[in-house]
């Protein structure tokens, strides 16, 4: 299980660091970002507004690196993106007008749901593959996950340490929170310093091949890509509306959970989705990667579906932490099958458009979201219509794609 790290280079263990120090970031303010915006004034209209263009600017801005980041530079692109999130932060941190927050939302790089967005996922995992075996790719690509979970898992519990802190020495309003945006934008400026690190070899250059010259890098696979994103935007489009943002913010409204308390529960969480990685790797072995993403996600949909209907916050908390227990598992299945059903030179293409069709999915959710939670008496209709389109994806999923079998494990 460990022997595929030790094939690290030194180009990947810096790669491992920085998704740590990103995805902590991430979890760091993806906790208090609803709370702070609503603190400096916003309606839950204009969070889920702010919030769903936070998601489609990510989207464009990642289209846009990602495609050019062979041509421009892959080391250059990770420190573009590392700036994003550093203008992001500052301004957030400084600015409680709505359209100055919504152009910093759209411009910068911000992830209202703990999880990875902006360029960087699909030019590390290019520049890893780039120094890996095959035979090591996918168990490397899942402790790159479980890293990344960990990190974002300690940044929730970091936030919410943090904002109770401040809230005990006599902070209120945003003041209680801002600490968290600086200390982002503050993260994005090491993230910057990590990227200056990498050497020449993650370049798509490095070999002296040239990338590929096809239409957006896919030749016969396109149909199965397209197919696949597709899919993949529907299961986003029901994951957006219950992102971690607007869940602490459902159980503060809900329970009236403290900061601290909602830092534990996203810290657990966030740890069980970790560990389930692992588990997933073993289980696709046994069952295959089709079998492990449908029927591991399947359950988990139940069970967030189950969460709103709990008497009591104990038992919200117990339900989602059993969701989150499972719902993970699809995640490096998920990136293994994309990887092997189509052929080797399209498997940079393809792990960038199936990750734009995601992000698209699910920049279009939160501001739906947002309408319901304005409303008590629709506050966890989220929850239902997220876990139904999401089983509506798991099944969809399998009718049509159990007949195609990998090109390679």
């Amino acid at each position: 299980m460990f022997r595929a790290l030790g094939t690290l280079t030194s180009d990947g263990r810096l790669l491992f660091a920085t998704r740590c120090g990103r995805m902590f970031a991430y979890g760091l303010f993806s906790v208090v970002l609803a709370l702070y915006l609503k603190a400096v004034g916003l309606t839950e209209q204009q969070i889920g507004l702010l919030l769903t263009l936070t998601l489609l600017g990510d989207t464009a801005i990642s289209l846009w690196l990602t495609t050019s980041a062979d041509r421009l530079g892959r080391r250059r692109t990770l420190i573009a993106g590392a700036a994003l999130m550093v203008l992001a932060g500052v301004l957030f941190a400084t600015t409680s007008n709505f359209y100055y927050l919504l152009a910093a939302a759209t411009i910068g790089v911000i992830s209202p749901s703990g999880n990875e967005v902006g360029p960087f996922l699909s030019i590390e995992q290019a520049a890893l593959s780039q120094t890996l075996s095959d035979a090591d790719r996918t168990q490397v690509f899942a402790w790159y996950h479980v890293a990344g979970a960990v990190a974002t898992a300690l940044g929730a519990l970091a936030s919410g340490c943090l904002s109770q802190w401040f809230l005990r020495e006599g902070a209120a309003g945003p003041g209680i929170y801002r600490p968290v945006v600086l200390a982002y934008a503050a993260l994005g400026l090491l993230l910057a310093f990590g990227f200056l690190l990498l050497s020449p070899g993650i370049e798509a250059r490095a070999g002296g091949v040239p990338p590929p010259t096809t239409w957006m890098g896919l030749h016969r696979s396109r149909p199965v890509v397209l197919k696949l994103s597709g899919l993949f935007a529907l299961d986003a489009f029901g994951g957006g509306l219950v992102i971690q943002s607007m869940l602490a913010y459902w159980f503060h409204v809900r329970f009236g959970v403290n900061p601290a308390v909602l830092g534990s529960i996203f810290f657990a969480a966030n740890l069980l989705a970790a560990a389930s990685a692992l588990l997933a790797a073993s289980l696709a072995r046994r069952f295959g990667l089709l079998n492990t993403m449908v029927f591991t996600h399947l359950p988990s949909n139940v069970l967030l579906m189950l969460v709103p209907v709990m008497p009591n916050l104990s038992l919200a908390i117990l339900v989602l932490l059993l969701r989150f227990s499972i719902s993970q598992m699809d995640v490096p299945t998920r990136q293994s099958y994309t990887m092997a059903v189509v052929d080797p030179d399209e498997r940079s293409a393809a792990s960038g458009i199936t990750a734009v069709s995601r992000s698209i999915g699910a920049s279009l959710s939160p501001w739906i979201a947002g309408v319901f939670l304005a409303r008590p008496t629709l506050a966890s209709v989220p929850f239902f219509v997220a876990g139904g389109l999401k089983i509506a994806y798991d099944l969809w999923l399998y009718r049509v794609f159990k007949a195609l079998p990998p090109k390679s494990s």
